[in-house]
């Protein structure tokens, strides 16, 4: 008798032509052990298979199995190629579907960004702007600052390019108060005097330090921040951002000069002091 008859049909022709070389049964039983005391036919089948050294037969449904999981091992990969390729790090502001889009500041029409002008009004002035180059007045400031916005609010061209840079002036001892720019990372260069340029994480862990002419220090997107003159003279840095318009919100004016105002209430119970003083504050902010 031959080693597949014992099977019926359940042995393909691949293993009985495998097993042509050792036809004698009884030498497999002697290795596996007897027919019947193996519980499940396919098991011996299996059996069978390790004996033979020139092919091995799957059963169906492992076959089935292994398919199936190469398919998942398939689309987790995909996944996580989709997932890379959507979130990978970008600049702030969407990219330009066109070379440039100067922006059309008159326009009433509401977008997210600015309408661009025609292309036929477009000029090379668009793409120019000198308002870097004068100096900011420090002493109309109570804080001792002075921005020069270069965003797209005052330089058109920037429209859509997902870049803007100021300058700030600062006097003696001036300061750029806390504030955070919700759409934007910001970059400081320090092109005079010594700035102390710190940062306060969600962890409420502060990153600072004394920047010098030429030197950078950058902070991270959303996080309240703070520059300050360490010198004796006057102080000047650039400040650039991956946004057209990366948006200012100062922290002591908005708590305190909003309006409609912030209860005070609220403000001396987030601030543990009582209204009196939180109304004293209030009033410096013209609340």
């Amino acid at each position: 008798m031959r080693t597949w008859d014992l099977f019926g049909d359940a042995v393909n022709t691949e293993i009985q032509d495998a097993t042509k070389a050792n036809d004698d049964c009884k030498c497999v039983k002697d290795i596996y052990g007897d027919r019947d005391k193996i519980r499940n036919r396919l098991h011996w089948i299996y059996m069978v298979e390790l004996s033979v050294e020139k092919k091995h037969y799957v059963s169906p449904m492992l076959a089935k199995k292994k398919k199936m999981a190469s398919f998942g091992v398939i689309l987790l990969l995909s996944a996580v190629t989709l997932m890379f390729c959507f979130f990978s790090p970008t600049r702030s502001d969407p990219d330009s579907l066109q070379d440039f889009c100067v922006a059309d500041l008159s326009s009433k029409v509401a977008v997210n960004g600015f309408p661009c002008k025609p292309n036929s009004a477009v000029t090379s002035d668009d793409f120019y702007f000198a308002g870097l180059a004068k100096e900011g007045n420090v002493s109309a400031n109570p804080f001792g600052a002075a921005v020069t916005l270069g965003s797209v609010a005052t330089f058109p061209g920037l429209n859509t390019l997902g870049i803007a840079m100021n300058r700030v002036d600062f006097a003696p001892g001036g300061i750029s108060m806390p504030h955070t720019h919700p759409r934007a990372t910001e970059m400081v260069f320090v092109l005079k005097g010594r700035l102390l340029v710190g940062f306060v994480s969600s962890a409420n862990v502060l990153y600072s330090k004394v920047v010098k002419p030429g030197e950078l220090f950058v902070i991270p997107m959303g996080l309240i921040h703070f520059q300050q003159n360490l010198g004796k003279g006057k102080a000047q840095a650039v400040t650039v951002f991956n946004s057209q318009n990366g948006g200012a919100v100062l922290l002591s004016p908005g708590l305190f000069g909003a309006k409609p105002g912030i209860p005070s209430s609220v403000l001396a119970k987030a601030f543990r002091v009582d209204e009196k003083l939180v109304n004293d504050i209030k009033s410096k902010f013209g609340a």
